[in-house]
This record gives C-alpha cells, structure tokens and sequence, in this order.
C-alpha cells in the first residue's frame, strides 16, 4: 500500500519539475513512510513519484517507480494484487522475463503489462490504483481497480497531466486558485461525498472505479470502463437451492479471505461483533498457527443513539483465540480528531465513523498489524440495511398506476402542510417524475430541503436539476443490462457505483492510511461481488430477513446469537454530543460558512439547530464547511 503521483507534459512547455514531484511525494508521507522514489525520463516529458508502505517483498529491489528491463515502461503502483503469485507462474512459463524480485507484485503487474498490455486487468484480483508510462506509445495510462477501493485524482492544469493518491498533492503543485465546484456541492448536500467523477474542487476529477484512461502528449485519448459485475452474471446462482447457494457463498468468502491474508507483514481484523467483521474473523482465523490480531472501538459509556457491542466483539475474538484490543472513545477524543479529520480529508466524507475508523486503525498499528481486514460491502451486495424493506415496499407501490394529477395535488397539499421535507414527499415526487424511489444507502438533504437551505442566488443556479442527475448514468446501465431488473439488485448496484467507492470505501482508506495501515476488503473481492449480484430478488428477500443468504451461509462459523441479533452499525454519538460542546462549534464553524460563502440561508440553518433529531444533518453541513476552512481559505491566503 502506498501513494504514488506523477505530472505528464501534455505540450512542449519545458521539463518535468522533479522538485514538484517531491513536494506531491512528501504530502503524502504517512501513506507511504518506508521508502520515496522519484522517477523522470530522458527527455523529461514525463515524471513519477512514489511513497511506500512495504507490504509484500521487503527488499529495495522492489521499491518504486519500477522499470522494465529495457527501461520503456515505467509503473507507479497502489494496492495489491493478490493472485499475483498465480500470475507470475504464467509469466514465468513464457521464459520472456528477467525477475530481480522474490515475491513483488509490483513487478508482476509490471511484466503482466508488457505481456498482455492493458488486457492484463483481466487477470488482476485485488485493490489498486495505478499510473504507466509507455515510451512506446509515449503515452500514461491511468488505471483504477473494479471496486474503487484505491483513489486516484488527476487534473490538467497549464499543459500537464497532474496525478496523485490525495488531492492535497494536487494543490500543492496547482498554478491556479482554488474554486468550489459548485455542482458538486450541490450533489454533496444529497449523497454526503461528491457523486460521479467530479470533486469539491473545480477541475479536479476522481478516476471512476473499474476505468482506465489512456493520455497522449495531445491530451485524453481514451476513456474505458473495462469492467461492470452486471456482465459477469453466473447462471450457476439461479439453479442453486438454499443450500448449495450458501455452500458456494460460503466458499466463495473463504476464497476471497485467503487471498487477503498474503502479507510479508502482521495482519489484524477490525472486529465490530456484527455477523460481517464477525465471518471475517472467523475464516481469517482459519489455519492460522499463531494468535490472530482482533481490535474494536467503543465508548465511554452506553449513550442513547449508540450501544456498546464490545461484548460481542470480544466473544467472537475468544471463540477463534485471537488477541483482543479495544480502545473506548470518550466525547474529548474526537474533539482531538476534528483538526486531523479536516486535514486528512481531501474532500468531506460526512460520515460519523471516519470517527471510530480512524481510532481503529491507529490501535492496530499501535499493536504491531500493518494490514487489516475490514468488512465493507456486505451490507450492499447482501440487502443488509433495514431501511431497504421499506425501500422496497415503497418502490412496489410505486407500479402501481396511481393517476398522475392526484400524485401531484399530495405533493402539493404536503408542501402546503409543511411536510415537503419529510422521507415520504420526497419518494412521491420521484414516482412523479418516474425516478427510483432509490438513489442512494447515503442520503442527507432531499431536494426539497435543498431548496429551503440554499439562498436565492445560488438556488437559482439549480432551477430544474436535481441530484438524480448523479446517479443516472448507473441506474440507465442497470437497467439496460441487469439480467434480473429487480428493485433489490438496483440498490445493490446502485451503492455499488456510488456508496461504497465515493463514502464508505474512502472513509477506509483515508482514515487507515493516516495511520500508516493498509485496509483490505474481502467482501468486495469482484469474484464474490459477481457472484452475490447474480443473486435474485427472492433469494436475497426470502424469509423478509436482511441478509438472510449470508447469514445462512457462515452459520457455524458465527454464534447464533450474533447472526441473529439486531444490527445496529459502526458510528459514533453525534445525537448526544450534539447537545453540549460539539453543538456549540459546529454551529459557529457552519454559520461561518454562510457568511464567507453566502450559499446557504442562515434562517433554514437555525431551524436545523432547534432539533436534536437533525443532528446527523447538521454533521453534514458541518464537515463541508471544516473541509471549507481547511483546504479551500488557506489555499486562497497561500
């Protein structure tokens, strides 16, 4: 794991900076601390950077930018590929290649490349984010993994391409003022992140998950997206009965676990008490000679918008011999949080467990683990939130062929009432205009409230758009090629393309790598996301039990009395702490937001305050405007 970056002349406009490149290098230290490695080519069209987290072959030999032999491709890699010792046994058959390395795979996606070129994604099975420099073609290729698990930003600013795992890097290199985008932010205020390929800052761009982008010295030559689970359907899935299907989920998982204990390093597990970290736990564990590392977050005390699970966690821990740690937040710790919180995100992630996730990650490595196992994706490939039976019996009402004309007087009769912004109106006024009822697992602000927090200037700018508008591009290719056009399988997929790579999956990577700890994710190994999304609706529903296939499937493995219980998720305590300290700064740090901004009505703001029940609301708009102070003032005043 590591953090690469890179500048590409895109016009003969002088020679590559390598000072630049090592000041993107340096932002990104804690990514990366082992070793740094700068890269340029001959004629200086081109340069790389890199900082790393040693992870598998230890040895300098396996350091970045790594050439091949004749010098002509270059690699700066993120991630792992975990079947690479598969792959290099098929390189190695062809007699074609010179290894300097035991046990890299860095250098075996290096020779993948010059084997089967930018076919060799086909062969990958991991995380990554990475860059390529082809003399041949004198072209960068620019490669994000199928899931979006690794992050990779990039902008063309003054005649390059400029590359890099943080967008801190970025700036640090930009020629230009920062600018809000102010779409995004549009968009953020629904989704909690910025949807699509667009960031809060103007002219900045996240490379979307499973593409590839090729450029020439001319510019973007290419844009592919080389990868969606919705072509990979296993007809197999459809033929099994319950049993066999939990029997291939089951071996699927194990599969996917034991590719992710490959590590030259010590490798923990986040452990929560809930049946995915808890299945986790249990495989991982599988066959291990030593004791395995288990660490869980709770709190100080049981609060009334959060319940201790440790006991759960620390019964799981025992049942596989693990060696139990747990740290208990108290409300001080995250106050010490906000200002790294601020600096580490890029762009605001508006979710409570960047929190705990961050004070997870940083007592593993307080203990000695390197790489931990991590369990997101369950809940979305799954059906595993509870609000998504509501979801689902919301989306069938909505076939039903109501005229359209009282559609309309509800709606209007609701905003009459002052009940625009309630969870209800906002579904009517979607069947109306034929959108899903399901956007999204993360959603902050409906459009109506949108209108009511935005000030008339800005809510001007929005007339006729809605953030609908993000997540259309997925639900088009859903529909279009999803074997099964199923309401549950749009939410899947739907979270898949937007939820888990924009929020869920940075909120990971950002917070375990500012403590220098690599993140693995077995549950969204592609193989097994192929297979759970070929799944139909009734298989997932049976029983109308949330996640009654997985469950079914590590049953044995997970005490009954943890698969069954009530879930209750990873977060932190917004709501109590919201009505003293913590309530008092953010509506100081939000309000001055308003001021410097002028986007958002400070009267909508207050009414917000008045309610506890809008705290969680309230830790949205409250992360944008720290992200705000942060990285967009002190920019300008640099």
């Amino acid at each position: 794991m590591c953090a690469i970056c890179g500048i590409m002349n895109l016009e003969n406009n002088g020679a590559v900076d390598r000072r630049q490149i090592a000041v993107m290098n340096e932002e990104m230290f804690l990514r990366g601390p082992d070793d740094g490695g700068i890269w340029t080519d001959i004629q200086n069209r081109c340069g790389f950077g890199h900082r790393r987290l040693s992870i598998l072959d230890l040895t300098d030999a396996a350091g970045q930018p790594m050439l091949n032999q004749d010098g002509r491709i270059v690699l700066t890699y993120n991630g792992e590929i975990y079947n690479y010792q598969e792959i290099r046994k098929k390189l190695e058959k062809t007699g074609k290649y010179h290894w300097k390395t035991d046990n890299s795979d860095t250098e075996v996606l290096l020779h993948a490349y010059e084997e089967w070129g930018i076919g060799c994604l086909s062969e990958f099975r991991g995380m990554f984010a990475f860059v390529l420099w082809d003399a041949r073609s004198e072209s960068c290729i620019l490669v994000r993994d199928r899931m979006g698990i690794k992050p990779l930003y990039y902008m063309e600013d003054s005649g390059r391409l400029v590359f890099a795992s943080e967008i801190k890097a970025l700036l640090r290199v930009r020629k230009q003022t920062e600018r809000i985008n102010e779409k995004a932010m549009y968009d953020y205020l629904s989704f909690l992140s910025a949807p699509g390929e667009e960031t809060l800052i103007e002219g900045i761009h996240k490379l979307p998950p499973a593409t590839y982008l090729v450029y020439t010295k001319k510019g973007l030559a290419k844009k592919v997206r080389y990868w969606d689970v919705l072509d990979h359907y296993r007809t197999d899935v459809k033929k099994a009965d319950a049993d066999t299907l939990s029997q291939m989920v089951l071996a699927e998982f194990r599969e996917s676990v034991n590719y992710r204990k490959r590590a030259d390093v010590p490798v923990g597990v986040f452990l929560s008490g809930g049946v995915d970290s808890s299945a986790n736990m249990a495989l991982f564990s599988e066959g291990e000679e030593g004791q395995v590392k288990a660490f869980c977050i709770g709190y100080d005390r049981n609060y009334s918008s959060y319940q201790n699970e440790n006991h759960f966690a620390k019964q799981m821990a025992e049942r596989c011999h693990a060696e139990y740690y747990e740290k208990l937040l108290k409300e001080e710790d995250l106050f010490d949080f906000l200002p790294v919180m601020a600096k580490l995100m890029d762009e605001p992630v508006a979710d409570p467990t960047c929190f705990p996730a961050y004070y997870v990650s940083r007592l593993a490595r307080e203990h000695g683990v390197t790489v931990a196992q991590a369990g997101e994706g369950a809940d979305e490939l799954f059906w595993g939130y509870r609000r998504w039976k509501a979801y689902l019996r919301l989306s069938q009402l909505n076939q039903i062929p109501f005229p359209k004309v009282l559609k309309y007087a509800g709606l209007g009769l609701l905003c009459t009432a002052g009940k625009g912004g309630r969870d209800y109106t906002e579904l009517l006024r979607r069947s109306i205009y034929r959108e899903p009822v399901f956007w999204s697992g993360a959603e902050g602000f409906h459009e109506y409230d949108k209108r009511r927090m935005l000030t008339d200037v800005w809510r001007a700018r929005f007339l006729g758009y809605t953030s609908f508008e993000a997540v259309k591009p997925a639900y088009l290719r859903f529909m279009d090629k999803a074997w099964e056009k199923s309401y549950v399988n749009w939410m899947g997929y739907a979270d898949l393309n937007h939820r888990l790579p924009e929020l869920l999956l940075m909120r990971v990577d950002k917070m375990s790598m500012a403590n220098s700890l690599e993140c693995r994710v077995p549950f969204l190994d592609h193989k097994f996301a192929e297979l759970a999304m070929s799944i139909s609706q009734k298989q997932k529903t049976a029983g109308g039990m949330n996640k009654a296939v997985l469950k079914r499937a590590v049953k044995g493995l997970v005490p009954d009395e943890l698969v069954y219980r009530k879930k209750q998720g990873f977060t932190a305590p917004v709501y109590d702490w919201f009505l003293g300290r913590l309530g008092r700064k953010m509506h100081k740090t939000i309000m001055a937001f308003a001021d410097d901004t002028g986007y958002f009505n400070k009267r909508y703001i207050n009414e917000l305050f008045s309610s506890q029940v809008n705290a969680k609301k309230i830790w949205y708009l409250f992360n944008l405007a720290l992200w705000y102070q942060t990285h967009i003032i002190k920019s300008v005043g640099q």
